[in-house]
């Protein structure tokens, strides 16, 4: 048990150390905050605050730790976000988990932006130039989890970062961490530590910052074509710590309470509370609250987006009775400041 604990106080501050959080100062200065977005509607509707409690696919956005913690031997999640109604961007997430040998867990994720057709605008033409174009956000990650006697478990993803219009487009890479540990009578205390976006400097290149310009040399008059090099940006890295415990009311009903904290490299830390009650795993309801540390009234307006109340809903039954394999449904709303929330829906099939 010692060991154990000393794991994860290692962990703890081996993360602190490597995070600069809660600095409101470079709020804007990273890039890739799509890294931040969550497309899978169980965790959203706790305000991605599961660091603790989280399993299977859906963990590879939060938590890889736990990815080992799947009810079967595969899972199978299919994700679909409205994300800031009536913007009409979209969410789109697919991941898969299968189970290695007893205590070893792989896993593979994709996600991407649907901003559908942006009309192309010239200075010459600023009411469009009757083409259109539509941006290329993309997230590929490949997850492996290991569990250690059924108390603690730990979990690595690696993602590629895919960002691109027509002639600009930017790559990276980016590496998430974590570590959750159970105990308690009926495995009903749990705490996680989750780091998430540490990688390499992206930066933008193409076609499209090239440009033409005269010989600056001015002894002859001739057009040459210059490339422009765009500023480097850094990633979003957050720490998160979470704790949630279990209050097994019978042997049907669970009724879950959480905390989660937040520590933002570029922008303030998050503190969030939330509960969860569960019918026989078949039927669960949530809600969270999440709030920024440090805000003050008079600067409310700075505020992120999501900050407020979440609230979702699961539905999960065997295809067929006696079967172990399950069939879920989850829906998720997250109030947002400004514009009129986000709407998440998954689809589980777990093997």
């Amino acid at each position: 048990m010692n060991k154990i604990l000393y794991s994860i106080l290692f962990c703890f501050l081996f993360f602190a150390t490597v995070v600069e959080a809660g600095n409101p100062d470079r709020q804007g200065e990273a890039g890739a905050y799509e890294l931040l977005m969550n497309p899978w509607a169980r965790s959203a509707g706790l305000h991605t605050m599961t660091t603790s409690m989280i399993m299977g696919v859906e963990a590879l956005r939060l938590n890889p730790a736990g990815l080992s913690r799947i009810n079967g031997q595969t899972e199978v999640l299919i994700g679909h976000a409205r994300y800031l109604e009536p913007t009409d961007v979209k969410m789109n997430a697919f991941g898969v988990g299968q189970k290695v040998g007893k205590n070893g867990t792989f896993g593979i994720s994709i996600m991407s932006l649907d901003m559908g057709e942006i009309d192309v605008t010239t200075e010459d033409q600023p009411e469009g130039t009757g083409a259109t174009f539509s941006p290329n956000f993309f997230h590929l990650g490949l997850s492996y989890a290991h569990m250690f006697e059924n108390k603690i478990s730990v979990g690595i993803t690696f993602r590629a970062i895919s960002e691109s219009i027509s002639d600009v487009s930017a790559f990276g890479f980016a590496l998430d961490a974590g570590v959750q540990y159970v105990t308690g009578p009926k495995d009903n205390f749990k705490f996680g530590i989750s780091l998430r976006n540490i990688g390499s400097r992206m930066s933008f290149g193409g076609q499209g910052l090239s440009f033409p310009t005269e010989n600056p040399d001015g002894t002859l008059s001739y057009d040459i074509t210059v490339n422009q090099r765009s500023a480097q940006f850094e990633l979003p890295s957050v720490l998160n710590i979470g704790m949630s415990y279990d209050f097994n009311l019978d042997a049907d009903n669970r009724f879950t309470i959480l905390g989660n904290f937040t520590a933002n490299s570029f922008a303030r830390d998050q503190i969030g509370v939330g509960v969860e009650y569960s019918l026989k795993e078949n039927f669960m309801i949530r809600g969270g609250y999440k709030a920024e540390v440090g805000l003050s009234a008079e600067r409310d307006f700075e505020q992120s987006v999501y900050s407020g109340l979440s609230a979702g809903v699961t539905l999960e039954v065997p295809p067929k009775k006696g079967s172990n394999s399950r069939f879920g449904i989850d829906y998720a709303y997250r109030a947002t400041q400004p514009f009129s929330g986000t709407h998440n829906f998954s689809v589980r099939v777990t093997l």
